[in-house]
């Protein structure tokens, strides 16, 4: 605690007018800013030598009552949701899919409408549940509405790759392309090369092999089928709310700087 020395002695790091302003007369741009007006107030108690705390510079008589309890615990009524996150999160509610994360897992489906991914922990960088959710969505509507009951899409993981798998990536790049965000919708795992492949018409062959003919004839039949029910409208429209997201952070995007030390990669939406 400290007292004031003298009815003419101020603080040092006090503010304080060369002529006292009556705030109650003072035009609007004669009124002092906060800064002066806390410096008046505190010049004020000095001279008056009222005893201040002495790393706080407030009376010792001030108390918050009940206004503050050290011992407050505050109760948790809600939990942050990345908007982009909740978006996909919904639409998988509206399909009917229910998205857990396991560490065993990329991605699974029991044949119950249950979608397994792995933890953020496991993922890499640029793995985000959109690209994720869409790319399991694209599957099930490539291979049919009613491998919804089967597990993995009706897919034999051990068997040789099917061609469901490259035209499932043609309806992902389809989709993409209505609101102009191929890259980011990308697969991130082997099949990421063929992805990359794709022509700029996501039914035209990349050439006039057999497999592609076989590939764009499926793909053809599932941008039809993902314009119905049960995909449409949620689908598109969480693309196109995930386009606006883009545009509103869009301006943020160049002055992004990571808040780890050794991560020099640039976010997911700049591509």
């Amino acid at each position: 605690m400290r007292w004031a020395t003298g009815p003419r002695r101020f603080h040092p790091l006090i503010a304080v007018p060369s002529a006292p302003i009556d705030s109650r007369s003072a035009t609007t741009h004669k009124m002092p800013d906060t800064a002066r007006t806390l410096g008046v107030w505190l010049a004020r108690l000095i001279i008056e030598r009222v005893p201040l705390h002495g790393k706080q510079a407030i009376p010792v008589s001030m108390e918050p009552g009940d206004k503050h309890e050290k011992n407050y615990e505050r109760p948790i009524a809600a939990r942050y949701v990345d908007p982009c996150e909740l978006v996909w999160l919904s639409t998988a509610q509206r399909l009917g899919l229910h998205i857990r994360r396991s560490p065993l897992v990329f991605s699974a489906t029991d044949g119950s409408g249950r979608l397994q991914l792995s933890t953020r922990d496991d993922l890499d960088p640029d793995d985000c549940l959109a690209q994720m959710l869409l790319h399991e969505i694209c599957h099930w509507c490539t291979n049919g509405v009613e491998t919804y009951g089967e597990r993995d899409w009706g897919f034999d993981l051990d068997g040789p790759t099917d061609p469901r798998e490259h035209a499932a990536l043609r309806l992902q790049a389809w989709l993409a392309d209505q609101v102009e965000l191929r890259t980011m919708f990308g697969p991130t795992g082997v099949y990421r090369q063929y992805y990359n492949r794709i022509p700029s018409d996501p039914t035209q062959p990349i050439d006039d092999s057999e497999w592609e003919a076989v590939v764009c004839q499926a793909a053809n039949l599932a941008i039809e089928r993902i314009q119905q029910d049960p995909w449409h409208p949620h689908v598109i429209e969480a693309m196109h709310t995930t386009a606006r997201l883009r545009e509103i952070v869009g301006p943020y995007v160049n002055d992004y700087s990571s808040e780890h030390e050794e991560d020099s990669l640039p976010s997911l939406w700049v591509v």
